[in-house]
């Protein structure tokens, strides 16, 4: 096989098995939430009230697919829409009090499967990881403002 078709095979096989796999710890652990609403929800965590743009940004998802997202913690109430007084248009997300209840745990079990699935890289390597599929963000941006 070439090598750029290996990177996109794997690229692939990495993502969808790294969400089904912690989809599955999720559940197992008694809770009802995916890993983009995960993202969703430790975005709230770190840094408090946002809009729903800025959470797409920040987790780099279009704001149709952050809106479904919304929409599925807010029916977990594990966040709440309010509308911003200066612009109604624009709405704003708080995490909830069932919301801010499971953070410790959730982000225990997400830690703890991540600690699972690097184990015995050595840390260079996780290093490298981090820079090379940065770079590959970064080289998919770039194409995409030139189209």
């Amino acid at each position: 096989m070439i090598l750029n078709k290996k990177v996109g095979v794997f690229l692939n096989l990495v993502h969808c098995r790294f969400k089904l796999y912690l989809s599955t710890i999720f559940q197992r652990n008694g809770y009802d939430i995916t890993p983009e609403q995960f993202l969703v929800l430790d975005t709230l965590w770190d840094d408090g009230v946002q809009s729903q743009q800025e959470i797409a940004d920040k987790i780099k998802k279009d704001k149709n697919s952050v809106t479904k997202l919304i929409d599925a913690l807010e029916k977990k109430d594990y966040v709440k829409r309010t509308t911003f007084k200066q612009d109604r248009r624009l709405n704003l997300i708080n995490i909830t009090e069932s919301g801010l209840q499971i953070k410790d745990p959730v982000t225990k079990i997400a830690m703890e499967a991540t600690n699972l699935i690097i184990k015995d890289i050595p840390i260079e390597d996780l290093h490298t990881f981090i820079r090379v599929s940065g770079k590959m963000l970064d080289n998919m941006i770039i194409n995409e403002e030139v189209r």
